[in-house]
């Protein structure tokens, strides 16, 4: 008898062993997961800066971005962020120039109705391949204010080459306009025609 009673005492110590074996390396396992999680979340808060969604200028003869003295006019801190600053005019002599040609060439009614215009285009910037992605991904809006754009024209101002610089102007703000808009940033410097056709 004092067998079989040794036997039911060391089962319900056997049992409570595993459960405390059990529970430890379930917190043991929660514990890990959570430092993890932490430590990848910090990381990757870590490298992922504010400041590295904007475009940076290209210095002239580098394929480098502008050193942050460099661009200290594109860029003015507000608190410990950097924005930068699209609405003024870069020194072309200091950084590189981009161009970028809208694929299809846009064609619409001129606004006193009397013909229409067909208008081929490329931009311009100064800054890096951020601006040329933010125009590929906002394809669809830029075309519709380029369009908006060219149908309110008088063809008698577009006869004269102060007319089309105006129109160039005109299409630069707007098309900077849609990019500040959903991107946060412009980045056009200008608007060139590559064809121009009034009918």
């Amino acid at each position: 008898m004092s067998k079989d009673k040794a036997e039911t005492e060391a089962k319900p110590k056997g049992k409570l062993k595993k459960l405390l074996f059990i529970g430890i390396g379930a917190l043991v396992l929660v514990g890990a997961g959570a430092g993890a999680g932490i430590y990848f979340g910090a990381l990757s808060a870590h490298e992922a800066k504010p400041e590295d969604q904007y475009p940076k200028l290209v210095v002239r003869g580098k394929d480098a971005p502008a050193a942050e003295g460099d661009e200290k006019d594109a860029a003015p801190k507000v608190g410990t962020v950097s924005v930068p600053n699209d609405k003024f005019k870069v020194d072309p002599r200091k950084y590189e120039v981009t161009y970028f040609a809208i694929p299809d060439a846009f064609t619409t009614n001129l606004a006193d109705g009397s013909g229409f215009l067909q208008a081929g285009i490329s931009l311009s910037t100064f800054y890096d391949g951020k601006v040329i992605n933010n125009i590929k991904r906002q394809a669809v809006p830029i075309r519709s204010v380029v369009l908006m754009v060219l149908s309110e024209q008088d063809p008698a101002l577009l006869s004269t080459s102060q007319g089309k610089q105006r129109l160039q102007r005109q299409l630069t703000a707007a098309i900077n306009d849609v990019l500040r808009e959903k991107e946060g940033f412009g980045g056009i410097d200008n608007v060139y025609f590559t064809s121009l056709v009034i009918q």
